[in-house]
């Protein structure tokens, strides 16, 4: 997923952020508000890591992002289709804590 989509998707994704990077605070993820730089900041702040590994990081975080979305049918008691939801899980691939 490019940046300026998980960007778009902040609130979404800034939980899959704090799970990879647990040292970051709910006042640090407030403050990169999407930012890229930002975020490589902060890490690179909180980590004590060169600029380069921080942006490897989070780049490394931005191919494996994604938002999965699951349409459920919702049957009503004789069986016929009454509507659908949609329900939206983030999912970091590969992402561990670093």
């Amino acid at each position: 997923m490019n940046w300026d989509q998980i960007e778009g998707k902040w609130k979404q994704a800034a939980g899959s952020v704090k799970e990879k990077w647990g040292k970051l605070t709910d006042d640090d993820l407030k403050v990169i508000s999407g930012k890229k730089d930002q975020l490589v900041g902060k890490i690179q702040e909180r980590y004590g890591i060169a600029k380069e590994e921080a942006q490897q990081q989070v780049d490394e975080f931005s191919r494996n992002y994604r938002v999965e979305t699951t349409t459920t049918t919702v049957r009503d008691e004789d069986g016929d289709t009454a509507g659908s939801v949609e329900t939206r899980r983030e999912k970091a691939r590969g992402a561990g804590k670093s």
